[in-house]
């Protein structure tokens, strides 16, 4: 696409440059004090946008996301996404308790697994407890030692750890997303999975309490 600017391999791209980027879409809702945040959406870490944003409105919580347009897949390290470039990312962040980060993943071995990382550990197990039961074909992953490193979202600059109760960072695997060759002939908006995935999100969202 002639409009989109490829910064694909440009590693020394701050998150700033990124938002101001044509295509590049940054999105804050404030609603309750519970977040939902996908700030690798769009065409990056396909649905995760849509996810995250779809548990929100369904719960009345909170949401930010950057969606990268068609033709873009810029990955900025979560470490690198400051809120001190961005005013809505600021705000976001001020005004949540706690946020669940949608992420995306693809992993030999983990494809029918949802990584739950981030420092809030009693949000996580309050999240798993909604999930497990709403996708009995996946493993729900609370254990840190079990999720890779790199995925695990402990690092206090991470913009999961970020709000006064920090958060959970959820890894979701193509399947479950609707974007693996499963579902490739499917033609009826969000997998059943995608929609149970989300309604439980939601759910856990409702039922927390700070």
């Amino acid at each position: 696409m002639a409009d989109v600017v490829d910064v694909n391999r440009d590693h020394r791209l701050d998150f700033a440059e990124l938002l101001a980027a044509p295509g590049v879409e940054e999105h804050c809702e404030l609603r309750s004090t519970f977040g939902f945040m996908a700030y690798h959406g769009g065409a990056l870490e396909e649905m995760t946008d849509v996810i995250a944003r779809h548990a929100a409105e369904q719960a009345g919580a909170s949401y930010y996301g950057v969606h990268q347009p068609r033709g873009m897949r810029n990955h900025i390290s979560s470490t690198r996404v400051r809120p001190e470039e961005s005013e809505r990312l600021a705000a976001y962040l001020g005004h949540v308790h706690v946020v669940v980060t949608v992420h995306g993943f693809g992993r030999r071995g983990l494809f029918a697994s949802l990584l739950l990382g981030g420092r809030n550990r009693l949000l996580a197990d309050h999240v798993a407890s909604h999930l497990r039961p709403s996708l009995p074909a996946y493993d729900v992953v609370t254990e840190l030692d079990r999720i890779p490193s790199e995925l695990r979202g402990q690092h206090p600059l991470n913009p999961v750890n970020l709000p006064r109760g920090g958060g959970v960072q959820i890894e979701l695997p193509p399947r479950v997303r609707g974007s693996s060759p499963l579902w490739w002939d499917w033609e009826g908006g969000l997998t059943p999975h995608t929609e149970a995935l989300v309604a439980a999100l939601a759910d856990a969202a409702m039922a927390w309490s700070d």
